[in-house]
């Protein structure tokens, strides 16, 4: 798998449209879009879809987010280790729904390190995406919060954010790379995105809530 492709990540959150045999219908759509257009096309199912999704198929599985603890008493809490071992080849970070401390966000990026796993850090501006690569994930994740779920593109509404939060990663450390998310429901999204120096985008409901999400696939990867 070649991760210089351009990088479209899946996130299912928990919606109901996104677990079950809904979640496979969504991953086997997205492992034959990839194989068809080159783009790698990862998915972020609930945590007890995990090892299945890794089995089942050749997409890259992220977990939705990890826990900053070590094997112990931490009843609930979602170990790093456990998602590595479900066959996860990474995790979000610091979503929005999910979000956490800088000191935090450090120790679940060192965890991630520690055991191989690509981090990806959530982020909701330029200053905060320039916090966030500084402390060495594998990406940075722009998601203006206002814009997730809304259907209005980041790519179209804020081209600025993105523009800037991608000068501040390369700033702060030009080995971080940078997704963008929030709206994003078509190819020219997707295009934009990149153009404006992004590797890829992190979505979910345009995806998830589709009737058709291998038609929507085929759509977002159709400019790139």
């Amino acid at each position: 798998m070649d991760m210089d492709s351009p990088f479209i990540l899946i996130n299912l959150k928990t919606y109901k449209e996104g677990m079950g045999s809904n979640a496979h219908r969504i991953a086997a759509a997205a492992e034959t879009v990839a194989k068809e257009s080159g783009a790698v096309i990862g998915i972020a199912p609930t945590f007890t879809e995990l090892h299945p999704m890794s089995y089942h198929y050749s997409i890259p599985v992220y977990a939705q987010h990890i826990d900053p603890i070590a094997p112990g008493a931490h009843t609930g809490h979602i170990l790093p280790e456990s998602v590595r071992s479900a066959g996860a080849r990474g995790t979000l970070i610091n979503h929005s729904e999910r979000r956490l401390t800088l000191a935090d966000i450090d120790a679940c990026v060192q965890a991630a390190r520690r055991l191989h796993l690509e981090s990806v850090v959530c982020t909701n501006n330029d200053a905060t995406s320039a916090a966030a690569a500084a402390l060495g994930p594998d990406y940075v994740a722009i998601e203006p919060p206002e814009l997730i779920g809304s259907g209005i593109s980041v790519s179209k509404a804020d081209p600025g954010i993105i523009e800037r939060s991608v000068n501040a990663v390369r700033r702060a450390n030009p080995n971080v790379k940078v997704l963008t998310g929030a709206g994003i429901q078509s190819g020219e999204c997707v295009k934009i995105a990149i153009d404006l120096g992004t590797c890829g985008v992190l979505l979910a409901s345009s995806v998830v809530k589709a009737e058709d999400p291998e038609a929507v696939l085929r759509d977002l990867v159709s400019l790139i």
